[in-house]
């Protein structure tokens, strides 16, 4: 646990109990503050009372008049479309309003520090596409290393339940834009920019907000070293409001498919082949066709960015090349789930929106496609140049009509169940081909979020397999 001190003797309310509020409000106890805790869920509040935890209706009259700081659950709006009720009360009596981010780097630092050899470094990655798959990278790459990590955030544990930095350490964190649009304190040593799609835009008031949300990571803490993806304008962009001038090796450019010879740092991926540029000449160069962890461009792309961090580090490209080839890849992201008579079945339901699914279907070139669910705005139209790969879509959940409206000439068959799909694919599926679920759409119709979506076509391809 990292104990938050800055609160000492005085009452700070958490909203929001889940994962990240209730390590939050041990945090504040630790670090000798009272926690005054609320969440609309008696569920939630009686699992914080049972912890010994006291809640308070944060939405009654005069609620803050003792109040420090009210610190928020990722999930909750605090501004667009809304602000939640407590949030507008807090706003509306200057109560400061953050999150355990925002605590997290205003307290990971501690007096120990001062007899470390090395002093503990933090990772942080965003971006809308790739910061899981990028996170655990960076992660597994620093543990082959032998370099002593934790990874945190909107992966694995809360950024406050993670144990108090060590000599030599390094800290992983992903972070969304919802963590990151809040967070009153952000200061990572390096800070890692994937991509930008659209997505979560009803939250951000729109692309603009959701771009600027993302840019706080870099704006407000000043990391000593950028890696931008600069594959979208908004990550050119970025890189050049960072930078001095193209030479400046502070800010590492990373791609997918472009060349990247003319700045003073950067890492690219073209034809399979990752390349290492610094001052206009090549330092290094690994092959990413055989790494089995990380299959297509999209994949290539993360592999660069944990590359470009951890090079900063100075890892050296052989340890990094041999921790690629052993990363086994995350569950539900491009995961190898078996294989029979030739076809492979790949799991890849974090692909929840367009972007992420044409990036999967860009990976194989024979593909059964499973897809569907509650679709967001756009429908599937945009996924309309990525279909030549696709031999037969399999359609389930809500949209599934709506998406075969938008296929063309791209045979389909509607399902309607994961169960069936995955038996029509699979009997359909030739040796060559890749039966792939990547649903370009969210998963609650059917399932309360992609991970059990994904955990549901495993088990239906292991049934099928035998396994």
């Amino acid at each position: 646990m990292i104990p938050v001190t800055c609160f000492q003797g005085q009452k700070v309310a958490v909203l929001g109990l889940g994962r990240s509020g209730l390590a939050t409000a041990r945090a504040l106890t630790a670090g000798g503050a009272t926690p005054v805790l609320w969440d609309d869920s008696p569920e939630s509040r009686a699992k914080a009372e049972a912890e010994g935890f006291a809640c308070t209706d944060l939405t009654r009259n005069g609620a803050f008049d003792d109040i420090a700081a009210l610190i928020v659950s990722p999930g909750i709006p605090h501004l667009y479309p809304s602000p939640n009720r407590v949030i507008a009360a807090a706003l509306l009596a200057g109560v400061p309003v953050d999150n355990d981010i925002g605590l997290f780097f205003q307290s990971f630092a501690t007096k120990d520090w001062d007899g470390f050899d090395t002093l503990p470094r933090v990772i942080a990655i965003t971006g809308s596409n790739g910061k899981s798959t990028t996170t655990a990278l960076i992660h597994h790459i620093l543990s082959v290393a032998g370099r002593p990590t934790q990874m945190a955030g909107n992966i694995g544990r809360g950024v406050l339940d993670i144990d108090p930095g060590i000599d030599g350490e390094v800290i992983v964190l992903e972070l969304s834009s919802y963590q990151t649009d809040l967070a009153r304190a952000l200061t990572p040593d390096v800070a890692v920019f994937t991509n930008l799609s659209p997505d979560h835009l009803d939250r951000h008031g729109g692309m603009g907000g959701y771009f600027a949300a993302k840019r706080r990571l870099f704006a407000e803490g000043g990391p000593d070293r950028a890696v931008i993806g600069v594959d979208e304008v908004e990550g050119r962009y970025l890189a050049n409001q960072l930078s001095e001038g193209a030479q400046d090796d502070r800010v590492i450019r990373i791609s997918s498919g472009q060349k990247l010879e003319s700045f003073g740092w950067a890492v690219f991926a073209r034809k399979g082949f990752l390349s290492e540029w610094r001052k206009g000449r090549q330092v290094a160069s690994i092959d990413l066709r055989a790494v089995s962890g990380l299959p297509g461009a999209h994949n290539h792309q993360n592999a660069c960015a944990a590359y470009a961090a951890t090079r900063s580090l100075g890892i050296g490209p052989k340890v990094i090349e041999q921790a690629l080839h052993s990363f086994a890849g995350l569950p539900h992201r491009s995961q190898l789930v078996g294989e029979k008579d030739g076809v492979r079945f790949i799991n890849d339901s974090k692909a929840t929106n367009v972007d992420s699914a044409a990036k999967a279907l860009q990976a194989f070139p024979r593909i059964r496609w499973i897809a569907g669910g509650l679709g967001k705005d756009g429908g599937i139209s945009g996924l309309v140049p990525y279909l030549g790969s696709v031999s037969k879509a399999y359609l389930i959940g809500h949209s599934a009509r709506d998406f075969a409206l938008e296929l063309g000439e791209t045979p389909h068959e509607i399902c309607e169940t994961m169960e069936q799909a995955v038996a029509r694919a699979a009997a359909e599926a030739e040796a060559g081909e890749v039966v792939l679920l990547a649903p370009a759409a969210a998963s609650f119709d059917q399932y309360p979020n992609f991970e059990k979506r994904g955990e549901d076509f495993t088990a239906k391809v292991r049934a099928f397999l035998g396994s």
